[in-house]
């Protein structure tokens, strides 16, 4: 019995780590909180010139099981699926069964006019205007554990009026335009796209623990259960039972990943030239190149090109991270919702690359200057707001003798540090610095919030006259044509409500400007005609000018 059982850990244990590599404690101890034996974790696995030189299981894959977390878990691994339904299109474009640029109107003749100027390469860049659908079942009111079909989703697209933006003009992430390349897969190729998929890149690369994910109920052996945080400290399930692909979807896992990265340089499978095809980044219709392509974003990390995609999903984050020249790959997968593997996968480049990582990048092409300054500030010139973009505003407050942060969005707070001169960081995250400058009248004027090599800048926002706004002016219902529901304002204690019917949540109304609401649903503008309010609309995140009448 004694030797079974030590044939059994020997087994489980070269399946849970393998490899080693001299950086492998500096590593680990990037996840030392994860690397227990209850709580959930993830999958690290990294491949150098082709060779999966470490991969390692932190935490559990099943709590309830006490199953630990390695190489052959399967992950839902969310967005980061959106390259290999990019791929699918490529696949198909090369068999000449579609062109890039065929338009959406073509392909699916109920949706409106706008379609036919939306072309695949646009969904594929995102750049097409196409409004979230998932932000749409959110404005709906449907929650995470409401169930609804590609039908119902199809329904919705179809019914909206209007777009973000005509296509090509702006870049914006859209869960829709890749759930729509999987519609497109479908009807061109005959056969759903996880069986495409299936049939034309798992099989042929023999990833055969990689799937399209388009059954709640299909079981999938060695799966990793999915889990966020509750309120005590502990961990809940977080699964989904929506069957959509395209957007998301696939599972997989490290070991199959290093099979699609191997494919990625040397391939009888995927060309060259599709490769060319699925790096080539978007254009803007003024010239402006974008960092994304299909599927993949492509930019630069410490001076150092990166190829690369995040997902995250219920109970699951992933990342896959590319250094194409280095041949340097870090993928991440993740079953608890409060990982951030993409700063995890960063971390991990900094370790293995640290000899040709720029530390510090001359940013003086970025188009918004931020001006330096010597003299440190007291906390108290930098509390106010500080708008992201209209309606989101970033909240900074004293509290405890420390900088607090609240993001009006979401309500979430946290406070942050000095790490010298005027910049703050949150306790433990180096990848998210808060930069003041621009002393006047006693208060700084402008923030700057360095999250990775991503910049915003935002500026002091202006104090308003709110003595004139009469709450009762807005009370009332109001219906959205495309989205098919009622919005319903009332005052409580003196403060606006909204609240979507059929949902229980009353959701505050901040004076964010003159009839002009912040509220966790987004920036409601209101209308007035005569003087009296006729409607509003709303902007949300990926779904903007939502039109709302009274």
């Amino acid at each position: 019995m004694k030797k079974y059982f030590l044939l059994l850990f020997l087994i489980s244990f070269t399946v849970y780590s393998f490899g080693q590599i001299k950086e492998s404690q500096a590593i680990d101890s990037i996840f030392t909180e994860w690397n227990k034996t209850d709580v959930p974790g993830c999958a690290l696995g990294i491949i150098k010139e082709g060779k999966l030189i470490y991969a390692k299981g932190y935490g559990m894959a099943n709590m309830e099981y006490d199953i630990p977390n390695s190489a052959t878990s399967v992950f839902r691994i969310g967005s980061t699926s959106k390259q290999f339904t990019a791929a699918s299109i490529v696949l198909l474009a090369e068999k000449d069964k579609l062109s890039l640029d065929d338009n959406l109107k073509s392909l699916f003749p109920d949706f409106p006019d706008y379609a036919q100027k939306i072309t695949i390469r646009h969904l594929l860049n995102h750049t097409s205007g196409i409004r979230d659908y998932l932000q749409i079942s959110y404005l709906k009111g449907l929650g995470d554990d409401d169930y609804y079909t590609d039908d119902n989703v199809m329904k919705w697209l179809i019914n909206q009026t209007d777009l973000n933006f005509a296509p090509g003009e702006e870049y914006l992430y859209s869960n829709s335009g890749y759930w729509l390349l999987g519609q497109i897969v479908k009807k061109v190729a005959g056969m759903n796209m996880a069986e495409f998929a299936k049939k034309e890149i798992f099989e042929p690369l023999a990833m055969n623990n990689t799937h399209f994910h388009n059954d709640h109920t299909q079981i999938v052996k060695n799966r990793a259960s999915g889990y966020v945080p509750d309120n005590n400290e502990n961990y809940k399930i977080s699964m989904t039972t929506l069957d959509m692909i395209g957007d998301g979807g696939i599972f997989t896992t490290i070991n199959d990943i290093k099979k699609w990265d191997d494919a990625y340089y040397e391939s009888a499978v995927l060309s060259r030239e599709f490769w060319n095809v699925m790096t080539q980044q978007g254009v803007l219709n003024n010239g402006e190149v974008i960092d994304y392509a299909s599927g993949l974003m492509i930019n630069k990390y410490k001076g150092l090109k990166t190829v690369r995609h995040g997902g995250a999903f219920v109970g699951f984050r992933a990342e896959i991270l590319r250094f194409p020249e280095q041949k340097l790959s870090i993928a991440i997968f993740a079953n608890r919702g409060d990982a951030n593997p993409s700063r995890m996968a960063n971390q991990v480049a900094d370790i293995l690359l640290k000899d040709k990582l720029i530390e510090n990048i001359d940013k003086k092409d970025k188009k918004v200057k931020f001006d330096v300054t010597e003299d440190e500030f007291q906390l108290s010139q930098l509390i106010g707001d500080y708008e992201i973009q209209p309606g989101v505003v970033a909240r900074l407050s004293i509290k405890n003798d420390s900088l607090n942060v609240l993001q009006t969005w979401d309500k979430s707070t946290y406070n942050i540090l000095k790490v010298s001169g005027n910049t703050f960081q949150i306790s433990g995250n180096e990848n998210l610095s808060f930069s003041f400058s621009n002393l006047k009248d006693g208060f700084t004027q402008t923030l700057k919030v360095l999250q990775g090599d991503s910049e915003t800048i935002a500026a002091r926002k202006k104090e308003i006259d709110t003595s004139g706004i009469n709450l009762k002016d807005y009370v009332g219902s109001y219906y959205s044509k495309e989205l098919d529901v009622n919005y319903n304002f009332e005052i409580e204690n003196e403060i606006l409500f909204v609240r979507i019917e059929n949902t229980s949540s009353n959701i505050e109304c901040i004076i964010s400007d003159l009839d002009q609401f912040s509220t966790e649903l987004g920036l409601v503008r209101f209308q007035r005609k005569d003087g009296l309010i006729s409607g509003f609309e709303l902007d949300s995140g990926r779904v903007k000018n939502l039109k709302f009448k009274k």
